[in-house]
């Protein structure tokens, strides 16, 4: 049997989702309590992978088990997991059923703090100089995306990519002045390595003009590198909604 879960995770002891040689993933914590309770040996499928430091907050991934499972499962992984990862929800799908590959929209923020604050320095990027950005040119920037498909400018260059293209739903910043945190909202049906921690970067440098709004623009209309780039910490961004078409 075939099954998805939906699970949280704060990333910030991990070396991302994927299973590294030489760290601590989340998607080998989770094999090794899925192993553990099941008493089989289960290998786990994400919905895609993370860097380091970047938290999920409604992650997919499905697995294969032989057994059936047991009526307390969601109780006993939990107890098994540390406290930064939980699963919230299991359900059984079709034997076809792919955790990445069937997705076909995923949503990211990206939180910015304003003020230190002890209790987020896992899960924003304090930023002092923010009275220096300009907020409407950030929301300007990241309205611009929307008018393109292919995103060369915002690919780590170590990707190894040949396409770059990607359909874009959502790309718009919001103030949390409660908060004292902007947060940047941004949705396509997939992300290239690094992208959304550089379109942050960029936009962050559009609104303190060390970037235009023309250049932005030139970049993705000719697809070549920004004159300057930058890439924003990862403990800032955060996976938070992943869709599928059943």
């Amino acid at each position: 049997m075939r099954y998805f879960i939906t699970l949280s995770y704060l990333g910030t002891q991990y070396a991302g989702w994927q299973i590294q040689p030489n760290a601590d993933s989340v998607q080998s914590t989770l094999e090794k309590a899925l192993s553990t309770i099941l008493q089989e040996n289960i290998e786990i499928t994400g919905c895609g992978r993370t860097d380091a430091g970047v938290h999920a907050k409604d992650y997919v991934a499905h697995f294969d088990a032989i057994k059936p499972l047991p009526h307390s499962f969601l109780i006993g992984i939990n107890s098994l997991l540390p406290p930064d990862i939980a699963i919230h929800q299991i359900k059984p799908v079709h034997a076809d059923a792919h955790a990445r590959y069937d997705a076909f929209e995923r949503s990211y923020e990206y939180h910015l703090g304003l003020r230190k604050d002890p209790f987020s320095t896992q899960t924003a990027w304090f930023y002092p100089m923010y009275a220096q950005l300009d907020f409407n040119k950030m929301q300007a920037a990241g309205a611009l995306l929307l008018s393109f498909e292919h995103f060369y400018p915002f690919c780590k260059t170590d990707s190894g990519l040949e396409r770059y293209h990607c359909s874009l739903q959502k790309a718009y910043w919001e103030q949390h002045p409660n908060e004292h945190r902007w947060v940047f909202h941004i949705t396509a049906n997939r992300f290239l390595r690094g992208m959304v921690r550089l379109i942050v970067g960029a936009c962050i440098q559009v609104g303190k003009g060390q970037l235009t709004l023309d250049d932005v623009r030139t970049a993705l209309e000719y697809q070549t590198p920004l004159k300057k780039s930058l890439s924003v910490p990862a403990h800032g961004l955060f996976l938070t909604d992943v869709r599928y078409p059943y």
